[in-house]
């Protein structure tokens, strides 16, 4: 992966009003509102702030594969196949750069969640509600980029939201899994959302939570699955030029 690419894909995306007013300010913003509607004890507050920082992660990290789209219809991804830059250095620096933007709401939510309104977690907590999280949001960047390799410039985004609203309400962002009926959860523990909360949500409250060696499995198992699909239909992709 070329490093000045990397640093050039950042600039790039770092220089969009949308970035700046949905995967950064937009969490915070919903975060202060539930808060006002739904908060009041300290552990409320501290798990609305794991599902915020989830939800902009989640939202952040798929926000690559509208590049993604944009590129292969004006033919660049064709140009880019005829330097240097190899085709995982080319996936890697995408993967690179929805990991970049899911640094700001996993780093703003927590600090505005202690600035405003006072949460406080222990070292081990915070590392888990934050790098925990932020983590996680690996195999949302890989379905970004999935997304991106499938839809057109046109698709892309309408493809992203209901991929991203379905997993948010059923995966527990949204909708509290403690409120969840049976069915409804069963459905969620299969969703990658479910468990990206999960190792937030175990930062601040034992109820209803897994362990984190079993948070970490899953996630695995989806990045892995993720990736081969990433490859394999960027070759698809390669093989029509």
């Amino acid at each position: 992966m070329s490093v000045k690419y990397l640093a050039l894909e950042i600039r790039r995306v770092l220089r969009s009003p949308r970035f700046l007013i949905f995967t950064v300010g937009f969490p915070v913003v919903l975060y202060l509102l539930y808060v006002g509607i739904f908060g009041g004890d300290p552990e409320a507050k501290a798990v609305l702030m794991v599902s915020m920082t989830s939800f902009g992660a989640m939202a952040a990290a798929l926000f690559t594969g509208t590049r993604v789209a944009l590129e292969r219809a004006a033919g660049w991804q064709r140009q880019l196949r005829l330097t240097p830059l190899s085709g995982s250095g080319y996936l890697t620096a995408k993967g690179a750069v929805g990991m970049t933007l899911a640094l700001a709401p996993a780093v703003l939510v927590p600090v505005v969640a202690v600035v405003v309104e006072g949460v406080s977690l222990d070292a081990g907590g915070w590392l888990r509600a934050t790098l925990g999280v932020w983590l996680a949001a690996i195999p949302f960047a890989l379905i970004g980029l999935l997304i991106g390799q499938i839809g057109t410039s046109d698709s892309t985004q309408p493809i992203t939201q209901l991929v991203m609203l379905p997993m948010a309400l059923v995966g527990g962002i949204f909708i509290p899994i403690d409120a969840m009926p049976h069915w409804l959860l069963n459905i969620a523990h299969v969703l990658p959302t479910y468990w990206m909360s999960q190792i937030g949500r175990g930062a601040v409250t034992s109820d209803l939570t897994t362990s984190l060696g079993k948070d970490v499995l899953v996630l695995g198992i989806w990045t892995v699955v993720l990736g081969v699909a990433v490859i394999r239909r960027y070759r698809k992709d390669s093989a029509r030029v």
